[in-house]
């Protein structure tokens, strides 16, 4: 069976290649920042991988509220038609620009600039009726009040538009990623694929859990992986050494990824920013300690809190006086040791696009849940008797 997948708000690919290495084929990219599609490119000739299909293409500077109509432009209804000809399933997937719903961003919901965004995916979606989706964002969506009647709203009309959804809130370590990174994962199949497929019954809208295989791929529940005795703080010393305590599982720590992506010989461990009033604060904090909004020292024997930096969030290295390096960042986004960004790149945008990224084994295991469904069919009792569409629509109507 091949799925073939269209890709929107791509950024750097990590979310994409971990599709591409599940054996999904990537036809079709798009992205608002052209700095982010020359990464994409450039990563992808490093890791010997051919451009998509159809290209990847960059949206026009300053008109991110327009996104649907700048995606259409080129000519997506005749591509996705093309598609189908040789590919047996294709499907769309993205994580749209969550600052608007970021329990630490801008709080503007669906009225901010990116906020839009998720709404222009799904009516995306909604029109050209790919076989699934994927729709990734941040937890904002649920633990906000006026967030989650917007994503209901979404939902209800992904469900009208004839879509059965898998929903998790998912956190990145428990793939093996070293990061503590909560984030929605929204999974929609078309019901005329689950019919071809020889799933009965869809009347329901919702694939239960046991049904749909979340739990698979998970190498580390979290209820376990967090009652660990991680290490709390440390005083800092640069170039210190400290063993790895005995009882912690060290493939998820900072070092273990700093030792196996070889950062210090990665091609992008000189990428940096540097300190613009001498060291004092860079050598005030404790390693371990990440309490405070900005200027977090990650521990090297812990995992890391959420590669984001974004609203002057900092992380140091765990023991030298200086932030962390973008090699050492994509080793926490547990990124391949031959995945960087070229030299020509600016530094902000380096950071940038790692911490919009969605981690590459997460991306992974997500990509091998949706084909294991794929390949094996479930029973006609999968579907929950959650909310129908009738009774989401009356809530909805009442808020």
């Amino acid at each position: 069976m091949q799925i073939g997948i269209f890709s929107f708000f791509s950024g750097a690919g990590f979310l994409d290649l971990g599709f591409e290495r599940s054996g999904f084929e990537v036809l079709y990219a798009s992205e608002l920042s052209t700095a982010f599609t020359g990464a994409y490119q450039h990563s992808r000739k490093l890791l010997g991988m051919d451009s998509p299909r159809y290209g990847v293409h960059a949206g026009e500077q300053g008109n991110i509220q327009s996104i649907a109509k700048d995606l259409c432009r080129h000519n997506l209804a005749e591509l996705l038609q093309d598609a189908r000809k040789s590919i047996d399933i294709v499907g769309f997937i993205g994580g749209s620009p969550c600052p608007d719903f970021s329990v630490g961003g801008k709080n503007k919901g669906r009225e901010g600039d990116q906020g839009m965004l998720s709404g222009s995916y799904v009516d995306l979606i909604c029109h050209h009726q790919p076989a699934f989706f994927l729709f990734e964002n941040v937890k904002g969506l649920l633990r906000n009040k006026r967030h989650k009647l917007f994503f209901d709203e979404l939902k209800l009309k992904l469900w009208n538009a004839g879509y059965v959804l898998a929903e998790r809130l998912m956190n990145t370590i428990e793939y093996g990623v070293p990061q503590n990174r909560d984030r929605i994962i929204l999974i929609g199949f078309r019901r005329s694929l689950l019919q071809d497929l020889q799933v009965e019954e869809l009347h329901r809208n919702t694939i239960s859990e046991p049904i749909f295989p979340w739990k698979d791929h998970i190498l580390y529940p979290q209820d376990t992986v967090f009652s660990y005795p991680w290490p709390s703080t440390d005083f800092f010393l640069e170039d210190s050494e400290r063993e790895s305590p005995s009882n912690i599982p060290e493939e998820l720590t900072v070092e273990f990824w700093f030792r196996k992506n070889r950062v210090l010989s990665h091609p992008n461990t000189q990428h940096h920013f540097q300190p613009r009033q001498g060291l004092k604060r860079f050598l005030s904090v404790a390693e371990g300690d990440d309490s405070k909004k900005s200027f977090k020292r990650l521990h090297r024997w812990r995992y890391s809190p959420t590669v984001c930096y974004g609203n002057n969030e900092v992380h140091l290295h765990p023991y030298k006086a200086r932030r962390i390096s973008v090699a050492e960042a994509l080793a926490l986004q547990s990124l391949p040791k031959e995945f960087s960004f070229p030299d020509d790149m600016s530094l902000t945008n380096m950071f940038k696009a790692i911490g919009n990224g969605v981690p590459y084994l997460a991306s992974k295991a997500i990509a091998e849940t949706i084909l294991d469904f794929l390949e094996s069919p479930r029973s006609s009792n999968c579907f929950l008797p959650t909310r129908t569409v009738g009774q989401l629509g009356l809530i909805l109507a009442s808020a």
